[in-house]
């Protein structure tokens, strides 16, 4: 099984999965008038101007669960696992993915946002909701529906939880058991009280979090900063074949950097979209920019954070395909928090390794928190206008022991399982995004055209001639209590 579930994933993480990324990203950008520069300014201002209401999120809150989602394991884990099996070059990678991947953001979010519906008075949206809403595909958005219960309830939430588990018992030698334990009673507690209790705890930990580990690398990187230049130098060199001692794995860098790239701030997985469609705004384009912004958070700001502390500091080892050394000062150690933790070691002795397994404790368990609430908004949808209360107590339960067992079991196999879920989810919205762009070009386009005279935008899908946005016609839009 596990041979089959490693080939797999590299089926799915083929060259086509990365080419189409890529493309999309570049021609998302070219569409966009590269939005995701243009309107830096705009992403900041909505952030903090959206409110609540009772049916929906805030701005903030939106991004916070959507930034929780993005910021997790793979920041910390997945980076040094892309530099492990990349080198340094798959670094630039990533961050040529964020880049791109901002505008795809945009995209996605804002076909939630389109077309979303109010259902057992609350907000939700998301690829299925804008698959059958927008392609009029219903079929294609349950296999979506189907795919993404599946790959957030179960076979994502093991690589969180497994890292947990991992950095503690490397920091504190608590046992993974324990570990598993104690995740599933938080987790329990604060999914089991919906979507308002998920987005006040992403509000709450998400900016604090984020700001501490950058704090903590800027230290690193200040003790090192002398070799500041070259580790700069050698990462646009390695991304390009240039450098001499990672010339060879010049493939392996692009390849390991866009995958790591998009599971780290998942771009055109979709699973943004989830969290935007819930967001109280007046009109779609506004969530779409800031969740824009939420990519730069996650891949520029804090998977940097992570990469400089292990390339500055030289706590990393990469292999080649045929597993041979091109660099090796870790040892034979398996990828992931511990490069992390050895860089921070290496500047901050007797502090590195608490405080990553610290930090990836509430990384990777902010990101469960929305992979719960991405499975529960595709339940959701599959149970429409039925009692869906016996399929969303399943969901969880399901999510629970997945995290459980996450947590006992091997790096290697949580990695591959989580690996073949994003790739199924992100096969499948890359090609519905793909077909259906435009109505999200339309609303980029009126949402500037009011701004340019003045107004706050408010939608109007009839007056830009875009259908089946009921949402947007209703009285529920028209009324909704906004506080």
């Amino acid at each position: 099984m596990v041979t089959f579930i490693e080939w797999l994933s590299g089926v799915i993480w083929s060259s086509p999965l990365i080419y189409l990324s890529l493309g999309i990203g570049i021609l998302f950008s070219i569409m966009t008038r590269f939005m995701q520069l243009r309107l830096i300014k705009e992403m900041l201002k909505q952030l903090f101007s959206g409110k609540s209401s009772s049916a929906g999120i805030s701005s903030f809150q939106a991004l916070s669960v959507a930034v929780s989602g993005r910021v997790g394991t793979g920041n910390i884990a997945g980076t040094a696992t892309a530099i492990a099996f990349g080198g340094p070059g798959a670094v630039f990678w990533m961050w040529a993915i964020a880049f791109l991947g901002a505008s795809t953001a945009y995209v996605e979010s804002t076909l939630a946002q389109i077309y979303k519906v109010k259902q057992d008075g609350q907000y939700r949206g998301g690829p299925a909701y804008y698959i059958e809403k927008g392609m009029g595909k219903k079929w294609y958005a349950v296999i979506f529906a189907v795919a993404t219960s599946i790959a957030m309830a179960l076979l994502m939430p093991g690589v969180q939880s497994n890292s947990i588990a991992t950095g503690l018992e490397n920091a504190f030698g608590i046992s993974t058991v324990i570990t598993g334990i104690v995740i599933v009673l938080l987790l329990g507690f604060i999914i089991f009280g919906g979507i308002k209790r998920i987005a006040k705890t992403a509000e709450f930990v998400v900016p604090f979090m984020a700001i501490g580990y950058v704090l903590v690398a800027l230290i690193v990187m200040a003790f090192n900063i002398t070799e500041l230049p070259a580790v700069i130098a050698l990462i646009f060199k390695s991304a390009f074949g240039l450098d001499s001692a990672f010339g060879g794995i010049l493939g392996m860098a692009i390849s390991w950097g866009v995958k790591r790239g998009i599971y780290s701030n998942e771009a055109g997985q979709g699973s943004g979209a989830h969290a935007a469609g819930a967001a109280e705004v007046s009109h779609p384009a506004k969530q779409g920019i800031v969740q824009a912004f939420s990519v730069y958070v996650d891949t520029l700001i804090v998977c940097s954070a992570t990469a400089f502390m292990i390339i500055v500091t030289g706590m990393y080892n990469t292999v080649r395909p045929d597993k041979s050394f091109i660099v090796n000062r870790l040892g034979d150690v398996e990828p992931g928090p511990v490069y992390t933790q050895a860089a921070v070691e290496s500047a901050l002795p007797g502090f590195g390794s608490a405080f990553v397994a610290i930090a990836l404790f509430f990384f990777a368990f902010t990101t469960i928190m929305a992979y719960y609430y991405i499975a529960e908004t595709n339940v959701a949808y599959l149970t429409r206008g039925k009692d869906g209360k016996i399929p969303m107590f399943i969901v969880k339960i399901v999510l629970l022991a997945g995290v459980f067992y996450g947590s006992v079991r091997t790096a290697k196999a949580a990695w591959d399982l989580g690996d073949v879920g994003l790739g199924i989810m992100c096969w499948l919205n890359l090609i519905a995004i793909l077909i259906l762009f435009k109505p999200a070009m339309i609303a980029l386009k009126d949402y500037e055209e009011q701004r340019k005279q003045g107004l706050d935008p408010v939608f109007d899908p009839q007056k830009v001639g875009i259908k089946n946005a009921d949402f947007w016609e209703s009285d529920d839009f028209k009324k909704r209590d906004v506080s």
